[in-house]
């Protein structure tokens, strides 16, 4: 009888301990804090920038394959005018490929990139995205050169503040930018960091861009 209650009570404290450890264990763990993310891509399909078009859909093909499937995107083609091309899921390979190679093509009747037109828009998408619970990224592939109409082109000196509205709304907004000259860059780094800082705001010649993935992934939460 007095070995029955020894090994009883030994049956307790280890019961107590595992009991104890397995509570502590769960106090420690982190709870997921996942955001989907939706991401607006800008195509420049300009005459410029034919010659590295084929890249950067490439890129943004690579860009889609790490995001999650609970993930949104949106590709709006960048010429004369701006427009959505795809919307939809990260992981719809094939649909984006259609959609990006129907609608990139050399058009000789488009003169120009709008590419002020084309921001604009993405930010207003930014903002939709937003209110269906979404932090939304920006992310712009092309050489960034003025060409055409003059009212579709990026007005540098409005834009930190059309940004700076956007984030009072969407305080997780990150914007990217490349494939466009080193100077051009170094010009979107000095207007832009100001307003999204070091980590929501990312730029690369086409020679850096691989190495932006990681980047654009922190800077979405992941």
């Amino acid at each position: 009888m007095h070995r029955k209650i020894i090994i009883f009570g030994i049956i307790i404290l280890v019961a107590s301990f595992i009991i104890k450890s397995v509570v502590g264990g769960l106090r420690n763990i982190e709870v997921d804090d996942f955001h989907p993310s939706a991401t607006i891509f800008l195509i420049d399909a300009s005459a410029s920038n034919q010659n590295s078009l084929w890249k950067q859909k490439k890129f943004i093909t690579q860009m889609c394959s790490v995001l999650d499937p609970e993930d949104q995107i949106k590709i709006l083609k960048v010429s004369e005018d701006a427009y959505i091309i795809y919307e939809g899921g990260p992981h719809n390979g094939t649909t984006i490929n259609k959609a990006m190679d129907a609608f990139t093509q050399l058009n000789n009747d488009d003169f120009g990139t709008a590419y002020g037109s084309a921001i604009k828009k993405a930010m207003g998408h930014a903002l939709n995205m937003q209110k269906e619970g979404y932090d939304p990224a920006i992310v712009v592939m092309g050489d960034l050169e003025n060409e055409g109409a003059p009212e579709g082109q990026i007005n540098w000196e409005t834009l930190p503040k059309n940004v700076e509205r956007v984030k009072k709304y969407s305080p997780n907004l990150s914007m990217t930018f490349l494939f466009a000259h080193p100077s051009k860059l170094d010009f979107v780094k000095e207007t832009l960091t100001p307003v999204l800082g070091e980590s929501k705001l990312i730029v690369a010649p086409e020679e850096n861009a691989d190495k932006t993935i990681r980047k654009f992934m922190k800077a979405i939460g992941r």
